[in-house]
């Protein structure tokens, strides 16, 4: 740390993503819900030479072929959608925009790990939730808040989904604070809430293309609410970096959420592996939580989730854990293509006959 480092930020923890390696040809890679299936075709196609020679130009500041495509996809205006390099960014912006310091931040207990730390960047004051014994979300312990609730649906690492119903509830038992729901799983089998933008002022949803659309390496996120809120959102934006998008991810993008057959196709793809892998796990003796993810959470009693981690590890296959107390025994692991998780399921028949 250097001298000059403000002191504020001196505990800062930053948020440590999973594991990328640089050779993976010999991997089986099941630790950070990347999509196993290429993007669109109509990705790939609009992504030509002339395309790489414009790059010398600044990018759209409006982005508006991919939010205008944003906005017909789900039926919106496209003045109630703010995109920008990733959803960790719009929640960033977030984070930063609909809180005064000391502000509290109410999200579960176990969810996604970057909540904290925009808690700690921003000088707020996160308050988890408890999750239920099996890791559900009981939608009233979140009523008649006091401050911004941020929750994802699915949640993460679990992959439970929220219903509608307690999304309406908890919008409702809170009139006066912002609820982010954030969707970033939900195109596997959960059900997305911007439907309910059109009804109530105090909802905004996030969302990304890295997971359903195949386009983690473009970093598209986006926001869907009511205009003032993005208007709100826009201001920091644009405070901050006006050239938001590359041009390459601004066509990508577009382009993927046009092509709503493949998007379909992917999505069932990904949600038939996910089913048939869960049960061969729990035919293995697997605790697995119910998911609407591309991702399942699981855990033995026969073998720790630190030694299972390690142990798929030696055999060339990455998935994730976690050393939180409550979760350590679980780990969570993507849903790659059927030869991947064929793959796995025989290497834990290996595992656990050793055991």
């Amino acid at each position: 740390m250097s001298r000059f480092l403000d002191e504020k930020y001196a505990g800062l923890k930053p948020y440590t993503p999973g594991e990328q390696p640089k050779k993976t040809d010999e991997l089986i890679k099941l630790n950070t819900n990347e999509n196993p299936y290429p993007p669109s075709p109509k990705v790939i196609r609009a992504l030509d030479g002339e395309e790489a020679n414009d790059l010398r130009l600044y990018s759209d500041l409006e982005a508006y072929a991919l939010t205008e495509a944003i906005a017909e996809y789900y039926g919106v205006d496209r003045e109630m959608i703010s995109a920008g390099n990733g959803s960790d960014e719009i929640l960033a912006f977030i984070f930063m925009a609909f809180h005064g310091q000391n502000s509290k931040v109410y999200y579960p207990e176990i969810s996604y790990s970057f909540y904290p730390v925009y808690c700690d960047v921003y000088g707020l004051e996160g308050v988890k939730i408890p999750l239920d014994t099996d890791f559900k979300l009981n939608a009233d312990d979140y009523i008649g808040l006091d401050g911004t609730i941020v929750i994802t649906n699915p949640n993460a690492p679990t992959g439970r989904a929220l219903a509608l119903d307690d999304i309406r509830k908890i919008l409702e038992g809170n009139g006066d604070n912002l609820v982010v729901i954030d969707e970033a799983y939900v195109d596997f089998g959960a059900e997305s809430a911007v439907s309910l933008t059109k009804e109530y002022d105090n909802l905004l949803l996030v969302q990304t293309m890295s997971k359903s659309r195949s386009l983690a390496g473009a970093r598209i996120g986006y926001a869907v609410g009511n205009k003032e809120i993005i208007s709100d959102i826009n201001r920091i934006k644009f405070s901050f970096n006006p050239y938001n998008i590359n041009r390459l991810s601004l066509i990508a993008g577009a382009e993927a959420i046009k092509d709503t057959d493949y998007f379909n196709d992917i999505c069932q793809k990904i949600i038939s592996t996910r089913e048939w892998f869960s049960e061969k796990m729990k035919k293995l003796g697997f605790t697995v939580i119910p998911s609407k993810a591309n991702f399942v959470f699981v855990s033995s009693d026969r073998i720790s989730g630190s030694e299972y981690f390690a142990k798929l590890r030696k055999c060339n296959i990455i998935v994730r854990h976690f050393n939180d107390e409550k979760i350590k025994n679980y780990v969570r692991i993507t849903i790659g293509r059927d030869e991947d998780m064929k793959r796995l399921v025989e290497v834990t028949e290996t595992i656990l006959e050793e055991c």
